[in-house]
């Protein structure tokens, strides 16, 4: 019992670093919006704590060419690259910077 529970410890740093892992995605946010989020750009948004469901919402306009003004067209057509299940996968791991 002693050896599984020593065994499970060890593993615990592991399983957290994966957790907190980026997307195989994020370095193309990183590009304007920050490698921590915080966008160094004036006029572009921090990512780093925004609410997870808006930025998914964000995301699927721009996908779906809904959503315009300012840096739109940049951002159409980076979420048009992106399928749902990575546009998850961004908004859950920017939400919880």
């Amino acid at each position: 019992m002693n050896k599984l529970i020593l065994a499970m410890a060890m593993l615990l740093p592991f399983v957290v670093s994966t957790a907190n892992a980026a997307p195989a995605k994020a370095p193309l946010c990183a590009a304007c919006h920050g490698a921590e989020g915080k966008a160094m750009i004036p006029g572009y948004p921090h990512l780093a704590g925004q609410n997870e469901q808006y930025l998914i919402s964000s995301l699927k306009a721009y996908k779906d060419k809904q959503r315009n003004g300012g840096q739109a067209a940049i951002m159409q057509a980076q979420a048009a690259a992106l399928s749902d299940a990575e546009i998850a996968e961004l908004a859950a791991y920017f939400s919880k910077m």
